[in-house]
């Protein structure tokens, strides 16, 4: 980490570290459960899940260029997904070649879950703050986004 001339972290390390440990604390809440159920899903599986869940039919070389992804590491967590029945595959029609992938029944049971598991921590993460705190935190929460090139 970098420091300033006095060897003190700079301010903008702290609210970036702080967000980073939101995260982290925010994505080990949600996927506890679903790592210690039946389907162990790590947070990449429930990432890949919910990509096909948005986007039914999509590719592996579509997810690959919406994440960003190797795309070897994205085949084994699609195999993987395929082995334990959360995702279903099926040829395409007009190029064989490629893979249509969706999310199961098993699958949409556990996007479900996950859905549940994140508004259980998101009530629990903002408790105590009101509504106009949680609009300031979240449009300023947007302007760092935007500082980094996202949208």
């Amino acid at each position: 980490m970098s420091t300033n001339t006095t060897g003190r972290r700079g301010k903008d390390e702290d609210v970036l570290e702080l967000i980073h440990s939101v995260m982290h604390r925010y994505r080990a809440l949600q996927y506890r459960s679903l790592r210690e159920g039946p389907q162990d899903l790590t947070h990449m599986e429930g990432k890949v899940l919910f990509f096909f869940d948005r986007h039914p039919g999509g590719t592996q070389s579509d997810l690959a260029q919406h994440s960003g992804k190797d795309k070897a590491q994205l085949a084994r967590l699609i195999k993987g997904l395929r082995d334990k029945g959360l995702l279903d595959a099926e040829a395409d029609e007009l190029d064989r070649r490629q893979v249509r992938l969706r999310v199961s029944e098993s699958g949409q049971a556990v996007q479900r879950e996950l859905r549940r598991q994140a508004r259980q921590v998101s009530v629990r993460a903002l408790a105590g703050l009101s509504a106009d705190e949680q609009g300031q935190l979240a449009a300023l929460l947007k302007r760092v986004q935007a500082n980094l090139g996202e949208e």
